[in-house]
């Protein structure tokens, strides 16, 4: 990317913490902030301080890729394209993101609006583990657990995304004398089972203060690797990513690629699991680079 390339603006808003950068290459980064996700106002006017003194730095920026948390609106042709939809996040329900900050950084420019894990999917085909792939899953476990799929290189959406962390999910927890759905909606789904949150309430502990051997880790792969049936058997991907903290744990990616083995019963032709599963090349910058590799394809 030559020093000529426009500048562009990237936000990954998690419903943890929000990222905000700017860059004209996506994966070299000039400017970059991260800061927890609060009440609305709060957190945009954040990222607004933010721009600004970029803008201050390096210029005006051309295009904006935004990666939020869901559900969203991400319907370019709806008259709510930009607002937050159904949450528990208290006071994020029906607020515009684009809205705001169009209005607060007098940005005529475009704008796109994408969940942050299909943002991170395009993040990770661009420049990590995904490269050279047509059909990548990416599922991120986290405060909540969400996923995105990459469709012949496009972000799938339909009536309007993808909720894989709300999939139905059998009741295992059982096997291990538990019984815990931090869901306030589903009685048992990935989300509700898998989650940080979930894995405290049952354990009593956060996940990354339990050890390895803890049995924690067995019920959260089988979890996952229930999971990854499903969006085999549904979406057929060259490679499903397991993004987000909690995947983080050292050897619970190899349990779930053990578990699935063990589900899958050789059925599908797939390359070898420590190739169809894996963990994000980029890491925990996935989501804020496939921000702003959203903003430059708008260019």
């Amino acid at each position: 990317m030559s020093e000529e390339s426009p500048l562009i603006a990237g936000i990954e808003a998690g419903g943890t913490k929000y990222v905000c950068a700017v860059a004209k290459n996506p994966s070299e980064i000039l400017l970059e902030t991260r800061f927890p996700t609060r009440n609305p106002e709060e957190t945009l006017q954040e990222a607004v301080a933010f721009f600004h003194k970029a803008k201050e730095k390096y210029g005006n920026f051309h295009a904006m890729g935004i990666g939020t948390f869901g559900p969203a609106d991400i319907d370019p042709r709806s008259p709510d394209y930009g607002q937050i939809l159904t949450t528990p996040k208290e006071g994020w329900s029906g607020f515009n993101i684009v809205n705001f900050l169009r209005e607060e950084l007098k940005h005529p420019g475009p704008v796109v609006f994408e969940t942050d894990v299909n943002a991170a999917a395009v993040g990770e085909a661009e420049f990590g583990a995904g490269k050279h792939f047509r059909n990548i899953c990416y599922i991120t476990i986290g405060t909540g657990i969400g996923g995105g799929f990459l469709s012949e290189e496009q972000p799938l959406h339909g009536r309007m995304h993808p909720e894989i962390g709300h999939m139905v999910m059998p009741d295992l927890d059982h096997e291990f004398g538990k019984g815990t759905n931090v869901c306030p909606f589903h009685s048992s789904c990935l989300e509700g089972r898998a989650s940080g949150p979930a894995i405290e309430a049952r354990w009593g502990t956060p996940g990354g203060e339990l050890p390895e051997d803890h049995p924690a880790w067995e019920l959260q792969a089988k979890y996952l690797a229930l999971a990854a049936i499903n969006l085999t058997s549904t979406w057929s991907p060259d490679l499903i990513i397991l993004g987000g903290g909690v995947s983080q744990k050292s050897g619970l990616v190899d349990r779930v690629r053990k578990e699935f083995e063990e589900l899958s019963g050789g059925y599908w032709a797939l390359p070898p699991l420590d190739r169809y599963i894996q963990t994000p090349g980029l890491d925990q910058q996935a989501g804020i680079v496939g921000a702003l590799t959203l903003a430059q394809l708008l260019l």
